[in-house]
């Protein structure tokens, strides 16, 4: 198991080269490929049908944002072009509906973002959901490069979405100094063996230790304050949320972890 395509969207701007140094960290012990893809409106979809009187100005706009779209997509292609890796491309996604960027990301391994989408106050968090929720992609939520010298943690409570997410951070997992897996017995009413995953990580050549949170209360404050005080710069998680009204709403500690601002970096699967 290893990882051979780390993607991250782009939107042409100083926000895109952070992007790609967190996104080449993760390719890079791997010689995985970079995949760039600049990410914009389709502007034709942002004019309703309006009557002949309006034309001319309907023209004008639409001019103007092909030409920002132009040169937002000139700006990401000249950034990755002055980002040093060796593996890399490009890719254009002008889709309506994000499918483009989704047809991307389900060949993917992990799609990276910053924190900005996941907060709603961003023109991706619309795909950030729908890629992290829907297509059921394993994403990572970090404005820095990522280190194997870092130490990483793993929430564990048994479950499919946390399962998952352990399962797919594995490649990262048997490379990093430092594994530690989080249980909280007290923050849930759900049985689990900790043991299990210890025996898979073991069978999958991760060295981890299990650190088990004693308090009682809600799971997420426990698992951050945990991270804290263990200097974790990674967290591995499942993702809880369901869609409702075509928007995704997140499960109480998920939304915990990424509300929460100066944490870890989150690696987070569904």
């Amino acid at each position: 198991m290893t990882w051979t395509r780390i993607l991250t969207p782009l939107l042409g701007g100083d926000q895109d080269t952070p992007m790609l140094r967190t996104a080449g960290s993760l390719a890079a012990p791997f010689q995985a490929n970079l995949t760039a893809v600049y990410t914009a409106a389709n502007p034709a979809s942002m004019f309703p049908w309006m009557g002949d009187g309006a034309a001319n100005g309907m023209e004008l706009a639409f001019g103007m944002l092909q030409r920002a779209a132009s040169r937002g997509e000139c700006d990401a292609r000249d950034r990755l072009a002055a980002y040093d890796y060796p593996r890399k491309e490009f890719e254009t996604s002008y889709d309506d509906d994000w499918a483009g960027l989704r047809i991307s990301a389900r060949l993917a391994d992990v799609v990276v973002f910053n924190r900005l989408p996941t907060h709603g106050g961003s023109f991706l968090s619309e795909a950030f959901q729908q890629i992290l929720m829907d297509e059921r992609r394993p994403v990572l939520i970090s404005e820095t490069a990522m280190d194997l010298e870092d130490p990483v943690a793993v929430a564990w409570d048994g479950g499919r979405e946390a399962s998952r997410a352990a399962r797919r951070a594995v490649p990262w997992l048997r490379k990093v100094k430092e594994v530690v897996v989080l249980t909280a017995p007290g923050a849930t009413p759900r049985e689990f063996q900790p043991g299990r995953l210890m025996d898979y990580l073991g069978n999958q050549g991760v060295k981890a230790r299990e650190v088990q949170l004693s308090s009682r209360g809600e799971a997420g404050p426990l698992i951050l304050e945990a991270v804290h005080r263990l200097g974790v710069k990674m967290l591995v998680a499942g993702a809880f949320g369901h869609p409702r009204f075509q928007r995704f709403i997140f499960g109480g500690t998920t939304q915990t972890l990424l509300d929460h601002q100066g944490g870890p970096a989150l690696f987070l699967s569904h």
